[in-house]
């Protein structure tokens, strides 16, 4: 009896108890680990390489980039605001006074608004139209004109190559008046070029003015602004565009400047500075334009006209 109570004692002692504190660690590892995630999702498979392949292609594609935006504008009074109706200035909202009296001038330009068709005509009292224009002599007529969307300068040259053409671009240093530079995106448009630069601080931008002055070419000709002129020329020269830049005492006159007939940059500057020191130095050549009469300088738009017009001649 001894010896089998000892037996039994022994086989107890051998027997291995359940482990203490596990945690649930045992219980976890027979639980699953949710549904299956998909191929692309799953590391070395060949649809999760094709994903990866993508998503690095698109982080590689060019990201479009614009030039900004200007500020909205108020145009005031029955002939600016007829005037500008008639030329096609963009606007968003005509605002009429109450019981404004119905002259010849304020029926036509309701009627050119109708006519458009995507502009608000809105009536205000006096007290609110004097207010939208700090006090301005309105005349019971304010337009509201939206703010200008400015292309990227490399925008302007894409489009040129896109097109299997030479750019033909003219970039303003130092132009302030708004009237040249409608005149010059006239010019451009006029002779075929592909779009207008201009500084973004001390220079002209897209104003009413300008629109007027493009007599409509704006909508089809468009403007970019630069936050540097000098290193937007720069971009350009890297992409193998000439800059040429118009200055009173420049080395080439403009009928003997070869480079008029493949891609080139034309620079104007302001009538009484001319072009900058950066600007001017930056240029590949520096052209003047004979003068037989005498004149000391021509304007922006006539200047760049002249120029232009040469390099239509050369390519066509």
């Amino acid at each position: 009896m001894a010896g089998n109570s000892q037996r039994r004692n022994r086989r107890t002692s051998n027997k291995k108890g359940a482990t203490v504190g596990s945690g649930g660690k045992r219980r976890r590892g027979l639980e699953g680990k949710g549904p299956t995630p998909p191929a692309s999702a799953r590391k070395g498979h060949v649809k999760n390489r094709l994903a990866n392949a993508k998503a690095k292609q698109a982080a590689r594609r060019p990201v479009a980039r614009r030039g900004g935006k200007g500020s909205s504008e108020m145009v005031v009074g029955r002939n600016p605001v007829f005037e500008a109706l008639r030329d096609g200035v963009p606007a968003t909202t005509l605002y009429i006074q109450q019981f404004i009296d119905n002259d010849e001038r304020v029926r036509e330009a309701i009627q050119l608004a109708t006519g458009r068709g995507n502009i608000n005509i809105m009536e205000a009292p006096r007290p609110e139209l004097d207010r939208m224009t700090n006090g301005l002599n309105h005349q019971g007529l304010v337009l509201q004109v939206p703010p200008y969307e400015y292309a990227h300068p490399e925008d302007l040259a894409a489009a040129a190559f896109d097109d299997g053409e030479d750019p033909l671009i003219v970039a303003l240093d130092g132009v302030t008046d708004p009237r040249n530079l409608g005149a010059v995106v006239r010019s451009v448009a006029a002779f075929g070029g592909h779009g207008v630069v201009v500084p973004e601080r001390r220079a002209a931008g897209m104003t009413a003015g300008a629109w007027k002055t493009s007599a409509g070419t704006a909508a089809r000709t468009p403007v970019a602004r630069a936050t540097n002129l000098t290193r937007a020329l720069e971009a350009y020269q890297k992409a193998g565009i000439t800059v040429v830049g118009l200055a009173a005492d420049g080395e080439v006159e403009v009928g003997e400047l070869d480079a008029l007939d493949g891609p080139v940059v034309i620079v104007v500057g302001s009538e009484g500075k001319g072009l900058s020191r950066l600007v001017g130095e930056t240029c590949d050549f520096r052209v003047r334009i004979p003068m037989p009469g005498g004149a000391e300088s021509l304007n922006a738009g006539v200047a760049a006209g002249v120029v232009l017009y040469e390099a239509a001649r050369r390519r066509g």
